[in-house]
């Protein structure tokens, strides 16, 4: 079998899962509406996944210490997602299976993206790839995939959003099979532990660091669950909602791409503050008006609260003690990414459906509680331009 050089293989294997991922995160809820469910348990649905994939994230992917094990994880975890997203299409209404299939089926997902890093992150240090250049095919294949199902589902119905989905996956799993060449293997043995995730839950630096990533990231539950049923409401085709997603990419990348040039010598404060000045202005635009270059607007600050937020989380973590910075990550991806965000949306789902567009005044207003949390790392080495690059696993 045909053995694919390890740029070759991180890279196609992203464009088949993030082509699955750019399906699954802007149109989802959009399915579930189509399946009659209501906005309050797409809410909880969604938010359902979300803690799912915090859970794995806590439990499973830890639990995969050695670089050999990536590979055979990856084939597992993959086979799964694309098993029990098809699940999707014969639970039909039911809450309970809908429930059901959306925790097996993040229970699955949640560990790809750290896993798939973990095995670039391999290579990169090996000097085989470039981790920007390679991760940079699942952003394109992110927003090939957003486009694709908008105009997909505006032609042939709700149910295009699962099967385009499951074609991800499908590739994916085509790609996953293969052998890189060479195989990952540690050059050592290096000793590996579980970090101390509950010693630095008592610290009150990191408390102020993980409440304030909460309150940016968690500001785009809404936007996750909903914008795109509320803009369908309003009269904006699907197709329109795809082209809209794929433009918050497109900012999203773009900053990443020239963060060093753009950002070099700011300091963590100033990123901060920016990002929830961001969160203010886009939350309230959306709240106010649907007309389409508003939208455009609003996307394209996207790359202000989503990248540069991210931006600025990661060089807090690299800033931080070198001891604290996996069990930082952990936290980072777990907590504000994950928990706290199904939390915003489930509570969003109500809001929704008592307050419609509304609910989004509520996510602005987190950006004004942003603004008053200062965090502070004790000093290290600049931040590397790959870490500044990893940034779209929970997006």
């Amino acid at each position: 079998m045909f053995k694919p050089s390890p740029f070759g293989w991180v890279s196609q294997y992203f464009i088949g899962f993030f082509f699955a991922y750019g399906v699954y995160l802007p149109f989802w809820a959009l399915w579930f509406e189509g399946q009659g469910i209501s906005a309050s348990d797409v809410g909880l649905l969604m938010g359902l996944g979300f803690a799912t994939r915090c859970v794995a994230n806590l439990i499973i992917t830890p639990r995969i210490h050695r670089v050999e094990s990536l590979l055979p994880a990856l084939r597992w975890a993959t086979l799964a997602c694309t098993i029990f997203i098809a699940c999707h299409l014969f639970a039909g209404a039911n809450f309970a299976l809908l429930a059901l299939v959306t925790v097996l089926f993040n229970l699955s997902f949640g560990p790809v993206v750290p896993l798939s890093d973990a095995m670039a992150n391999h290579y990169s240090g090996k000097q085989m790839l470039d981790y920007g250049r390679t991760r940079l095919w699942g952003s394109v294949a992110f927003v090939g995939g957003s486009t694709a199902v908008g105009y997909l589902a505006a032609q042939f119905g709700a149910n295009m959003i699962v099967y385009t989905a499951l074609a991800g996956f499908i590739l994916s799993m085509l790609f996953v099979l293969r052998n890189p060449n060479p195989m990952p293997i540690s050059d050592t043995h290096i000793a590996t532990q579980r970090p101390k995730l509950s010693l630095l839950l008592r610290e009150w630096p990191v408390v102020k660091f993980l409440a304030l990533i909460a309150l940016i990231q968690g500001s785009h539950a809404a936007y996750y669950s909903f914008s795109s049923i509320y803009w369908k409401e309003v009269g904006h085709p699907e197709s329109l909602i795809g082209y809209l997603w794929s433009l918050g990419v497109i900012a999203e990348v773009a900053v990443f791409a020239f963060s060093k040039r753009w950002f070099n010598g700011w300091s963590l404060r100033s990123l901060f503050l920016i990002s929830s000045l961001g969160v203010i202005v886009r939350w309230a635009l959306t709240a106010s008006t649907t007309e389409v270059y508003a939208l455009v607007v609003i996307q394209l600050l996207h790359g202000v609260t989503f990248a540069m937020a991210h931006i600025a989380a990661i060089q807090y973590i690299q800033k931080s003690d070198a001891s604290k910075m996996v069990a930082l990550q952990a936290l980072y991806n777990a907590i504000p990414l994950g928990a706290f965000i199904a939390l915003m949306m489930a509570l969003s789902g109500w809001g929704y459906e008592l307050w419609g567009a509304n609910i989004f005044w509520a996510m602005s207003i987190m950006g004004i509680f942003a603004l008053f949390i200062k965090v502070e790392p004790s000093s290290r080495a600049p931040v590397s331009s790959d870490a500044i690059s990893d940034h779209e696993a929970q997006n």
